[in-house]
């Protein structure tokens, strides 16, 4: 049972100029006062992606941080923890040479409402390697030459969870735990250019993982734009890196930032639990 909100001194450091911060000095075992949470939310908004390290929390305390910044929804491919369904758990094995999700993207771009958050919490790590990489999408659009921004203004693009599973960004590939509807292809057009409902903030909304096509055009239409927007859009500039230890809790801003976690740990187990938060119909 969670007991009363804690008094909190946040430090926040940031990753890079551009995107990230490490936040510590907080407690997230229980509620942390209203005005740590105001904080914190105020940071990641600004930051996209903030990394808070040393947070063993069970799956109780995990959740109520989540539903304290937003809806809790559940991910439309894979079936949760058992006592635990809105927690998916990302698992790659000493085996398994391929991760998931090991492109840039953003989470689940195929649905009408893409999801406004991702939360990840650090089980079992490597003793080396599997970081992820950030890169916000705001810079990356504020940096567009003023001809390339009047072309896009206006353009919608085309998200497909079929392109997603050829990259490997599927959770079904993890056959054990996909659900019925693992079988099913998500498609939903969005602006290749969205305004943050938050901050009002414009940023880049594709993703080399889902989005397949521009609104309107063919595949071959499109190509030549997607591929210089796609490289464009993850120049280091724009970047930040998150370390891993067990503890370790991330939460980015799936409205702006798109991420790329790193497949540099042959031979050793990482176990990750993930929780979304629902969004809105990006404009």
């Amino acid at each position: 049972m969670a007991g009363p909100p804690r008094e909190t001194t946040l430090q926040i450091t940031p990753l890079s100029a551009s995107v990230g911060a490490e936040v510590r000095g907080v407690d997230l075992s229980a509620p942390p006062a209203p005005e740590a949470l105001a904080q914190l939310r105020r940071a990641w908004l600004d930051a996209g992606v903030l990394s808070l390290p040393d947070q063993p929390l069970s799956s109780e305390a995990f959740l109520a941080f989540a539903r304290a910044l937003g809806e809790v929804s559940e991910y439309p491919f894979l079936r949760g923890l058992a006592d635990h369904p809105e927690i998916t758990e990302v698992v790659k094995l000493e085996h398994e040479t391929v991760n998931f999700g090991g492109v840039w993207h953003s989470d689940t771009t195929y649905l009408p409402r893409p999801p406004m958050a991702t939360l990840l919490i650090a089980r079992e790590t490597p003793p080396v390697g599997g970081d992820t990489l950030f890169a916000s999408q705001a810079a990356a659009y504020a940096a567009l030459p003023d001809h390339l921004k009047q072309r896009l203004e206006g353009l919608r693009a085309i998200n497909s969870s079929a392109k997603a599973e050829v990259s490997r960004t599927r959770e079904d590939r993890l056959r054990d735990h996909a659900r019925s509807d693992d079988a099913q292809v998500f498609e939903a057009a969005h602006p290749v250019v969205r305004s943050h409902p938050e901050t009002g903030r414009r940023a880049l909304f594709v993703n080399p993982a889902h989005t397949v096509r521009f609104d309107g055009m063919t595949e071959a239409e499109s190509a030549p734009l997607l591929a210089e927007l796609f490289a464009h859009q993850i120049r280091p500039e724009f970047t930040c890196r998150v370390t891993w230890r067990p503890g370790t809790l991330a939460v980015w801003d799936n409205r702006q930032l798109l991420h790329f976690p790193l497949n540099d740990y042959q031979g050793h187990r990482r176990v990750m639990h993930r929780i979304t938060l629902r969004g809105d119909v990006p404009v």
